[in-house]
């Protein structure tokens, strides 16, 4: 592993651990938010899927705005959910 030697490259490195923890995080807690709407529809429960979609949206939301997503990606994810939910809420 190469060590940096300028004070600008060592601080280079403690910026971009940061930003890979704070992304890490983000990413993490994105996905969670996305298993609990699965789950829910997995299992058929409804309100719980109402209630852990909502999160989801507002999950996604804030990633697009921390720059984590690109809003077409968040805004795809947005749809596939709902549909599922709105699937489940009306077996047609």
């Amino acid at each position: 592993m190469i060590l940096a030697h300028h004070k600008s490259a060592k601080k280079r490195i403690r910026q971009n651990e940061k930003r890979r923890s704070r992304n890490r995080h983000g990413r993490s807690t994105l996905r969670t938010a996305i298993k609990k709407v699965e789950k829910s529809v997995e299992t058929e429960q409804a309100e719980q899927a109402q209630v852990s979609l909502r999160q989801a949206v507002k999950r996604l939301d804030k990633a697009v705005n921390k720059g984590l997503l690109h809003r077409n990606n968040a805004s795809r994810r947005v749809s596939r959910l709902t549909r599922k939910v709105k699937a489940l809420a009306s077996p047609s």
